[in-house]
């Protein structure tokens, strides 16, 4: 409890110890206790002592002492009796600063309501603010100053501005201009009813006309608003300018797509869904270079409700699962805060493992996210089937040439993005069509290979330039690039193979294919494609020895022979000696008879035995060893007939007795493909 305390000079209030205490322990480990003392003239290392008991040093006030001048003392007792009163000023320090803290602050956070109540209600902040200063914080009362004053008070230091030309509130303010009048006016006589009739006509046109001024400009902030998210998200931010050019010609809406005509028709699955605003959780499997990360953020910057949409990138090779749930936690908070749902766009998402991968399925179970990754391998081996099931699969094709020389032309002309960027600013490009059809034809149907490699030319192409420039000082400042500068861009023809990945079995079952159906040239062709494209050559035997025995088989017993010595050759001498060897067999194997007799032979064999057709007997005691005199005994090899010795035992059986009579292989074959 609190006493009233007196000392003959003065009156003042001791606290209860036990608050003292309470306060003493908790200001030092707060910001709010250092604010306090910083208010008072205080510095937390002078006013609270080393063990943080809140006990304040003297800081020079002393609020007890009363009138000054009153009577006289020894120096001596004066100087005990101030000692006294400061180390009992210790304790009461804190709690005489707290309340008047707490009150400073409390009335602050009510003045920001009431500044908040008044914004709400259309009126200016600057405005607010004086009506608040000259009421007191009164609303009511702030709210009828502002109604009886057309123009806010500027302060005499202040220059004029645009915020002193505010129109008079009762004009940006009719509605509750009138309330507040009617509630103060008489009740209107009779006489006055037509004339009350005409006024309320022109009253609601002026509140129809407000109203819709105020819904124009409260649409034009949100879309204000929503332009300034649009232009600062990542999917539209303008690239860097040192961004490789297949990157700054990026697609930004999916009107830009060149190619892939299955996906983007106007009935296909992406419009429909863009249409509706609706976007499915999809998988984009296809090569690189084909516009999978293009056609993700496309897909969110086309949507006529795009500004619902948020896009964020996410590579399954610098990432985790940890990455995978912050981004799906924002994307919670995101959809409270704003309103906003969040497309996770997965780049490479087959380097995600199995438990990786299961990490998406809750998350796009729920809502929470729109899910779109990007493949370049075949989704049936690499994403796991619950994934699957909750995402369409979308294949994208290789590019054609003619898909290529649009977006080389479109690179070419196009001064804020294109190849211009990556030269100054006052030289000219041009193109022939020699080197466009050059790289459409040469980057395998790879955009990004196609205009990297533009982009190399024109760098190549400006340096010559420069180089005549210096030579014969000209001010020549177009730049030609030609055929030779592509081709050395390009160095080589880029091949789309992959040794571990889908074109790898693509190539092997062209080659298989090529020479089972006799075709020596497409065979040899698909070789060559997998031995350019890096294919170990030792791989390519293997497969050719199992097409020996399994395509040609009987009718050719030597093509075996052939791809054995094959691949003992590719061992002894390697790439590229042994490319011909291939070559040799890969043709001798095409050119080969055919017969699958032994092929599908065993293939019977195998289904008998696993369906257990002839349940599996045990080997007939004729046919078993006897090496034994018990085994002998128990019949093991009784009665077998030995064929050498006798020509004509045909009538002898090998087969288990329920399979007597199964025809396994059917020999000898007379018609190709057997």
């Amino acid at each position: 409890m609190n006493r009233i305390s007196s000392n003959g000079r003065g009156t003042y209030i001791e606290q209860d110890q036990q608050t003292l205490e309470r306060l003493g322990s908790a200001i030092p480990q707060s910001n709010i206790g250092f604010k306090l003392l910083k208010q008072v003239g205080c510095t937390p290392g002078s006013a609270l002592d080393k063990q943080g008991s809140g006990r304040a040093e003297p800081v020079g006030l002393d609020i007890r002492r009363g009138q000054a001048g009153i009577g006289k003392e020894d120096p001596k007792v004066e100087k005990l009796r101030i000692e006294k009163e400061n180390a009992e000023m210790k304790k009461r320090k804190e709690e005489e600063l707290m309340p008047e803290f707490v009150s400073k602050a409390m009335m602050e956070m009510e003045m920001e309501m009431e500044m908040q109540q008044l914004r709400s209600m259309g009126f200016p902040q600057e405005l607010a603010a004086q009506a608040l200063s000259a009421t007191g914080g009164d609303l009511l009362k702030a709210t009828d100053w502002l109604l009886s004053h057309d123009k806010p008070i500027s302060s005499p230091h202040s220059n004029p501005s645009s915020s002193d030309l505010i129109p008079p509130i009762a004009h940006a303010q009719p509605k509750i201009n009138r309330f507040f009048h009617f509630q103060s006016k008489p009740p209107t006589s009779n006489k006055d009813n037509a004339t009350q009739k005409h006024t309320h006509q022109e009253n609601r046109k002026e509140d129809e006309q407000s109203e819709s001024l105020v819904h124009r400009k409260r649409r034009q902030k949100y879309e204000d608003s929503q332009e300034k998210i649009f232009k600062s998200s990542p999917e539209v931010a303008a690239p860097p300018p040192n961004a490789p050019l297949s990157e700054r010609m990026r697609p930004r809406v999916l009107d830009e797509v060149v190619g892939q005509d299955h996906l983007l028709a106007k009935d296909s699955l992406l419009h429909s869904a863009i249409d509706c605003g609706r976007l499915p959780s999809v998988v984009l499997w296809g090569p690189p270079g084909t516009g999978k990360t293009s056609i993700a953020k496309a897909i969110v910057n086309s949507c006529t409700t795009g500004s619902f949409y948020r896009f964020v990138s996410l590579s399954a090779i610098t990432c985790g699962v940890k990455d995978v749930r912050g981004e799906v936690d924002e994307a919670r908070k995101f959809k409270q805060k704003c309103n906003k749902r969040t497309v996770l766009f997965i780049d490479e998402v087959h380097r995600f493992n199995k438990a990786q991968q299961d990490s998406f399925l809750p998350v796009i179970e729920d809502g929470s996210i729109v899910f779109i990754g990007a493949t370049t391998e075949n989704p049936s081996f690499h994403l796991v089937t619950p994934l699957l099931s909750r995402c369409r699969v979308l294949t994208l094709n290789p590019l054609k040439p003619h898909h290529i020389v649009i977006l080389l032309k479109r690179a070419i002309s196009d001064m804020d993005r294109g190849v211009v960027r990556s030269l100054c600013q006052t030289m000219k490009i041009e193109v022939n069509d020699d080197p466009i059809d050059f790289l459409s034809l040469h980057c395998d149907g790879d955009a990004r290979v196609a205009l990297n490699a533009l982009e190399i030319s024109a760098t190549t192409a400006a340096a010559r330039l420069t180089m005549l420039r210096t030579s014969n000082g000209d001010d020549e400042s177009l730049t030609v690039i030609t055929l030779d500068d592509v081709k050395e861009a390009l160095q080589c023809k880029h091949l789309l193979y992959d040794r571990a990945g889908e074109e790898h079995y693509n190539l092997i079952s062209a080659l298989h294919k090529s020479m089972r159906g006799s075709d020596a040239n497409a065979a040899i062709y698909w070789l060559a494609r997998m031995l350019e494209g890096g294919e170990e050559p030792l791989y390519i035997a293997r497969r050719l020895i199992r097409f020996a025995s399994e395509d040609v088989g009987l009718a050719d017993p030597q093509a075996l022979t052939q791809a054995v010595a094959c691949y003992q050759s590719c061992h002894f001498l390697g790439m590229p000696e042994c490319n011909v060897i291939l070559a040799q067999c890969v043709a001798y194997l095409a050119l080969a008879p055919k017969s699958i007799a032994v092929y599908r032979a065993l293939e019977f064999a195998q289904k008998v035995v696993k369906e257990s057709v002839g349940q599996n007997e045990g080997v007939p005691l004729h046919l078993r060893n006897a090496p034994t005199k018990l085994m002998k005994d128990l019949g093991y090899g009784k009665d077998y007939i030995y064929p050498p010795d006798n020509p004509d035992s045909s009538a002898q059986t090998y087969l288990p007795p329920s399979l007597i009579g199964y025809k396994f292989l059917n020999w000898p074959d007379t018609t190709t493909g057997d």
